[in-house]
Order: structure tokens, then C-alpha cells, then sequence
């Protein structure tokens, strides 16, 4: 198999299925690879442009339709449930997605989509809306899978996923109706 960015990144996203975000290095893909580290940065220069890639493999493709549906509100619930359900299928996905966000160093915006709807449709405050629900999306889900690794460490005795799964449902539902109320008001 040629060495590209494209298998570095699906070794990386491999690592961070089976072993998690603290096991996600350079050196452990090289070896996944059977290459030595350095052959890596010609095609990435460093970790963080790693991680970025890796996160930016997640966000891929649209989390919802590209059309809005009416209401918008609809609309952006169906965005925040591809969205988790993105994270959701990988381990350790919220924390490195948040974390390569903050940093500005990915190339997919997944909010951009919904900027520009929302926009269009009036709502006030576009681009503080779709980083407020993002970081609900991730706060939520860091927290869920944070919760379910412990559980199954035996940290923690119990983990509900249905309980979570109520609780982004209705918090989607408050962050939605204000967006309803701003847009009217």
C-alpha cells in the first residue's frame, strides 16, 4: 500500500477507535503503517495536523440535508443528530473535534451550512447560534462518551445511553425554541 495522507488518516482514525485519543500518535500510525515516523511528514508535519485530519475525516459530508427544512428549527435539530451520531461513532471523537476546533486548525466547518440558512432565513446572531449548538453538540457528546469508558472501566456503575439520549432531545428542543423566539422577537 503507497504511503498518502488518506491512509495516514485512516490509521489514525483506526487508533482512535480501538485505543482512543491518548494513544493517537505519529509514531503508532507509522507502525500501523509499517513505515518509520518520519516518512509521515511529508504528507502530514506534525501531530496536530494529524489530529486536524483525523477530525476533519469525522466531520466529513454534510451532517444533515442540504436543504432547511421548514421551520429551520427542523432543520438544525436534523443537523445536531448527524452531528452526534458522527461523534458518537467513534471513540474519543467529541474531545478531538472540540479540541481541533478551538484551535482553528481543521479544514471542515460543520457549522458553515448552517450559518448561511440561517442567515437567509433572518435569524438573528447566525454565526453565535451555530457555535452555540455546536458546543452543546460536543459538550454533550464528550460528556456521554466520557461517561460511557468509564462504565466500561467499572469507574462508574451505570450508564443510561436512553437517559442521554432524552436529555440531547430536549436540550435540541430548548436551543431550538429560542431560536424560534430571537427569530420573532
Amino acid at each position: 500500500m503507497a504511503l498518502t495522507r488518506g491512509s495516514i488518516v485512516e490509521a489514525g482514525l483506526r487508533i482512535l477507535d480501538e485505543d482512543g485519543l491518548g494513544e493517537l500518535s505519529m509514531r503508532r500510525v507509522a507502525d500501523a503503517l509499517g513505515v518509520q515516523a518520519g516518512a509521515l511528514y511529508y504528507h502530514v508535519p506534525n501531530k496536530q495536523s494529524l489530529l486536524a485530519a483525523v477530525a476533519d475525516e469525522i466531520l466529513a459530508g454534510p451532517p444533515a440535508s442540504p436543504e432547511p427544512s421548514s421551520p429551520i428549527e427542523d432543520w438544525l435539530v436534523e443537523w445536531s443528530a448527524g452531528l452526534r451520531r458522527r461523534l458518537l461513532a467513534h471513540r474519543d471523537a467529541a474531545e478531538l473535534v472540540a479540541s481541533t476546533h478551538a484551535l482553528g486548525l481543521g479544514a471542515v466547518d460543520p457549522c458553515a451550512l448552517g450559518r448561511e440558512w440561517l442567515e437567509e432565513d433572518g435569524t438573528p446572531e447566525p454565526a453565535a447560534t451555530m457555535a452555540a449548538l455546536l458546543h452543546f453538540v460536543l459538550g454533550h457528546v464528550l460528556e456521554e462518551q466520557t461517561q460511557a469508558q468509564m462504565h466500561q472501566l467499572g469507574v462508574v456503575p451505570h450508564f443510561d445511553a436512553a437517559a442521554h439520549e432524552r436529555d440531547f432531545a430536549w436540550g435540541l428542543a430548548l436551543f431550538t425554541a429560542g431560536v424560534g423566539g430571537a427569530r420573532r422577537g
